[in-house]
C-alpha cells in the first residue's frame, strides 16, 4: 500500500533545464532571455566540449546546439550527447540550407527537430514546449507501466478471502490502465500534431503557400476514400499530403515565390530535386517510410514525363498518383505553377483535360465525383457512397464511422475520417467537449457492411 501510494503521489515537476550551445555569445544571450522568460532554467556553453563538461555535472532535459562551431560541429556534439545521455532531447540550430549536414545531425545525433536561423521566437518556443511535453508524457507512460506491473504483482499476493481488498485493487488497476490508454492516445495525436507543425515550415516563408499542405492533404484523403482505399493507406496519403513540400526546405525565398513556368537553368534543376530531398528527410522515421515513397514520386506523370524517376502508369505508387492531382489543383489556384491564379473551375478544367496524360484516369474520375457531389462519373458505374449525417456528440453511437476529420476550433486534428467509434472513444470525445467548453459537431455514416 505504501509503495503504491508513493508511485501515485506525483507532485509538480521543477522547471525544465535547457542547455544552449553556440560559439556566438549574442545568440546565447538571445536564447537565454527567450527561454528564461518562459520559466525554463537555461545553461549556456560556447563550444561542444564546454557543453559536454556541463552535461557531466548538470541534469539537462533538452539541448539546443548550433551546427557550425569550431573544433566540434553540432552533428558531432549531438552524437556524443545521444551516446552518453540518450534521454536528453536534442535540437539543431542551423543558419544555412545544407541538407547533408542536417541529415548527418538526424542520423548521427538522432535530433528531435532542426530550427533555421533567424528563428521566430514563438515558433522555437512552441517546438521546445512540444518536445518537453512529449518527454513528460513518455516518462508518465513509463511510470504508469511500472505502477500497473506493481499492482499486478500485489494483486497476485492477495488472499482469495479478502474480497473487498481484491475489489479495491481491481478498481485501482483499471483506473491506471485507462489512464495509460489515454496517454497512448495523446501520444498518437501529438505525433500527428508534430507532423502538421513540421509541414508548416515552408508555408511560414511563402505567403501564397499558407494552408496549401492542409488543403492538399484533405483533398488527397477525400480522393483516397472515394477510391475505397483502406483506412491505413488513406491516413498514410493524408500524412504524405501534409509533408509533400518538405524537400523545399533549402529553397531561397525567391525560388519559393517563383512560378514553375518561369523557372529555367539552375532554378529548374534545384526545383526538380525537391521530391528526392523530401524522401531523404523522412526516411529515418520508420513510421513515415510509406509516406516518403509518395513524397518522392508525387511529381511523376502518368504518361512518364515526370520526375525524378520518369515512372509511368501504375508503376507510380497510388498515393503519389493521388498527390500529383491534389497538389496541382491547389497550386494552379495559388499561382505556384503559373503566373496567373486560376479560379477553382478553371483549375478543375486543366485537371480534367490532362486525364491519362499527367494524371491517372481513375484518380481523375474520383476527383470529378467529389466536384460533382455524385456517385457517377462519365457514365461509369460506381458504388454509391454511404450517406453521411451531421450529429452532436450526444448523438454518437458505437459502430458509427467518421465521414470527415474531426477538427477543433484551433485547427487540431482530434480524430481522422473513416474511424469506427466505440464506447470508450465516445466517452473520450465527450470528455474533450466538456473540458474545452466548445460544442463539437461530427459527420458520420453507418458502419460499413463486411
Amino acid at each position: 500500500m505504501v509503495e503504491a501510494a508513493t508511485l501515485l503521489a506525483q507532485t509538480a515537476q521543477p522547471p525544465s533545464r535547457i542547455l544552449c550551445v553556440d560559439d556566438e555569445p549574442n545568440i546565447l544571450s538571445s536564447l537565454r532571455r527567450l527561454f528564461r522568460a518562459q520559466g525554463y532554467q537555461v545553461l549556456t556553453a560556447e563550444s561542444g566540449s564546454a557543453g559536454l563538461k556541463i552535461l557531466e555535472t548538470e541534469s539537462v532535459d533538452l539541448v539546443i546546439s548550433d551546427m557550425r562551431m569550431p573544433e566540434m560541429d553540432g552533428a558531432r556534439f549531438l552524437e556524443h550527447v545521444r551516446e552518453r545521455w540518450p534521454d536528453t532531447l536534442r535540437l539543431l540550430l542551423t543558419g544555412y540550407a545544407d541538407i547533408q549536414s542536417i541529415l548527418n545531425a538526424i542520423n548521427r545525433g538522432e535530433i528531435y527537430r532542426y530550427i533555421t536561423k533567424p528563428w521566430d521566437d514563438n515558433d522555437i518556443v512552441l517546438v521546445v514546449r512540444h518536445a518537453l511535453e512529449r518527454q513528460v508524457m513518455l516518462h508518465e507512460q513509463q511510470r504508469l507501466e511500472a505502477l500497473t506491473q506493481h499492482q499486478n504483482e500485489e494483486l497476485k499476493s492477495l488472499n482469495a478471502s479478502l474480497e473487498e481488498k481484491v475489489e479495491a485493487r481491481t478498481v485501482a488497476l483499471k483506473k491506471a490502465h485507462d489512464e495509460l490508454l489515454g496517454f497512448n492516445e495523446r501520444l498518437k495525436i501529438n505525433f500527428l500534431t508534430s507532423i502538421k507543425v513540421f509541414s508548416n515550415l515552408i508555408e511560414m516563408r511563402g505567403n501564397n503557400l499558407a494552408g496549401h499542405s492542409r488543403r492538399v492533404a484533405d483533398l488527397a484523403r477525400r480522393i483516397a476514400v472515394k477510391m475505397r482505399l483502406d483506412a491505413r493507406e488513406t491516413q498514410e496519403i493524408f500524412i504524405a499530403g501534409l509533408l509533400h513540400n518538405i524537400g523545399k526546405i533549402g529553397f531561397s525565398d525567391d525560388l519559393l515565390a517563383m512560378p514553375v513556368t518561369l523557372m529555367n537553368g539552375d532554378n529548374l534543376g534545384q526545383y526538380r530535386k525537391y521530391p528526392e530531398r523530401g524522401e531523404q528527410l523522412l526516411m529515418p522515421l520508420e513510421d513515415l517510410r510509406g509516406a516518403a515513397a509518395s513524397v518522392r514520386s508525387h511529381q511523376e506523370r502518368f504518361d512518364g514525363t515526370g520526375f525524378p524517376d520518369r515512372l509511368s502508369g501504375f508503376d507510380i505508387p497510388t498515393g503519389a498518383r493521388i498527390l500529383a492531382l491534389a497538389s496541382d489543383y491547389d497550386n494552379l489556384q495559388i499561382g505556384t505553377l503559373a503566373q496567373r491564379n486560376l479560379r477553382p473551375e478553371e483549375a478543375a478544367a486543366v485537371i480534367l483535360q490532362s486525364r491519362g496524360k499527367r494524371y491517372d484516369p481513375l484518380v481523375v474520375n474520383a476527383f470529378q465525383e467529389i466536384l460533382n457531389g455524385s456517385g457517377n462519373s462519365g457514365g461509369r458505374d460506381v458504388v454509391a457512397p454511404d450517406p453521411e449525417e451531421q450529429v452532436t456528440v450526444a448523438g454518437l453511437r458505437a459502430g458509427m464511422v467518421t465521414a470527415r476529420d474531426l477538427i477543433t476550433r484551433d485547427g487540431f486534428l482530434l480524430l481522422s475520417a473513416d474511424h469506427v467509434l466505440n464506447e470508450h472513444l465516445i466517452k473520450q470525445i465527450l470528455a474533450f467537449e466538456k473540458s474545452s467548453g466548445s460544442p463539437l459537431t461530427l459527420y458520420v455514416r453507418p458502419e460499413r457492411k463486411k
